[in-house]
């Protein structure tokens, strides 16, 4: 009898590690890779009328490509697979690997270009992927440091609610009809560039 309940408490605690494995294997996947996780970029320190004006903005704004987006190349990472094929009417059209930042050493990185379909407002954006996060956040750091434009957004990058980075948005300082956008979520680090409001637009409706 002994040794049948110990059988089968033993039975039950494998089944419990497991079923509590798989809820934690579950939420990373929902979390980063899974579409329409949840990203917050509107914790930040942005104007209530920059909000405002934007909002108005984006209401007007297309929601949906006029344009297909060009496959990814085949034997695609995981990292490159997780790239959407468009944003809001931005639609995927270039994706190469990138060494812009290796001095950073990051494990993969490549540089994607979205497009409306309109001449002047691509959004270029470079994204890269490190072992550790604090190698991420030097990036992060890096790139934020050397933005010198008017501010157009900051604020954190949430998960279900639990910060895992930050994001920076600011004007080009050689051009204020244009902006760049950074963001650090996890182990990730994004780049967006091009004009003012294609940038702001597409940053805070990027899913990743």
């Amino acid at each position: 009898m002994s040794n049948t309940q110990t059988s089968s408490s033993h039975g039950k605690l494998i089944v419990a590690v497991v079923a509590a494995a798989l809820v934690v294997v579950l939420a990373l996947v929902s979390a980063f890779i899974w579409p329409g996780w949840a990203l917050n970029k509107g914790d930040g320190a942005s104007s209530q009328g920059a909000t405002s004006q934007g909002a108005s903005q984006n209401a007007s704004e297309p929601t949906t490509p006029s344009i297909d987006a060009v496959a990814l190349p085949d034997g695609a990472s995981e990292l490159l697979k997780a790239m959407p094929d468009s944003v809001l009417n931005f639609a995927r059209t270039k994706a190469d690997a990138s060494t812009s930042w290796s001095g950073a050493s990051p494990v993969e990185e490549y540089t994607l270009t979205y497009s409306t379909g309109t001449d002047g407002q691509e959004v270029t954006l470079e994204v890269a992927q490190w072992s550790q996060d604090e190698d991420a956040q030097g990036q992060y750091d890096n790139l934020t440091g050397a933005m010198t434009g008017k501010e157009l957004g900051s604020g954190n990058v949430k998960v279900s609610g639990e910060a895992t980075g930050a994001y920076s948005a600011k004007t080009d300082p050689n051009d204020e009809t244009k902006a760049i956008a950074v963001w650090r979520n996890d182990t990730v680090v994004f780049q967006a560039t091009g004009a003012k409001d294609s940038v702001r637009r597409f940053y805070q409706q990027f899913p990743l």
